[in-house]
């Protein structure tokens, strides 16, 4: 498997999906799985800005969060690392263009349903909202979906796993 990575000159993998999809908790499991580093871009974000996501996003609204999302992202170098990238990534073409270079681009696809079970504080964490703080999760699933299927060199579904099931899912599916 790594030399299939490495052969295409993307030996990172990639996180991308919903807000609750399980990114970061997947992306450590996984790292573990496949003896890569592990990188959380919100983590990051917060790093580098020194504020929570939620009062970065309060600060510089939507559109600014996107601007230093895009930012730290499109400047992310890394080998042989998982990257958990946060849900909204994908409105930054810059960045997702960047990432697929390094990297494949996982979609962690979740359904609707599982979202909203799984979702119950999305106003309160972090979360972009393009549409502004009255959109619905079902507007922000709709309007995210497209650009997730656009970006994905593979998409794997992870509705009812546990993080290490869907974790070896994702691994096997990058055999």
């Amino acid at each position: 498997m790594k030399e299939k990575l490495a052969e295409a000159g993307k030996d990172n993998i990639i996180l991308i999906g919903m807000p609750g999809a399980g990114k970061s908790t997947l992306g450590v499991v996984l790292a573990k799985i496949m003896h890569y580093n592990f990188i959380d871009a919100d983590l990051l974000i917060q790093s580098q800005c020194d504020r929570t996501l939620q009062r970065l996003i309060d600060a510089c609204g939507p559109e600014g969060f996107i601007e230093v999302e895009n930012q730290v992202l499109s400047d992310v170098a890394a080998e042989r690392t998982v990257i958990a990238t946060g849900g909204s990534a994908v409105y930054s073409e810059e960045a997702m263009r960047h990432l697929a270079e390094i990297g494949r681009v996982v979609y962690l696809q979740i359904s609707y349903e599982e979202l909203k079970a799984r979702l119950t504080d999305f106003q309160e964490r972090g979360v972009v909202l393009k549409g502004g703080i009255g959109m619905s999760l079902r507007d922000l699933y709709d309007e995210r979906l497209p650009l997730y299927e656009r970006y994905a060199d593979l998409v794997v579904n992870v509705d009812d796993l546990s993080i290490t099931a869907a974790a070896r899912k994702v691994a096997d599916a990058l055999k």
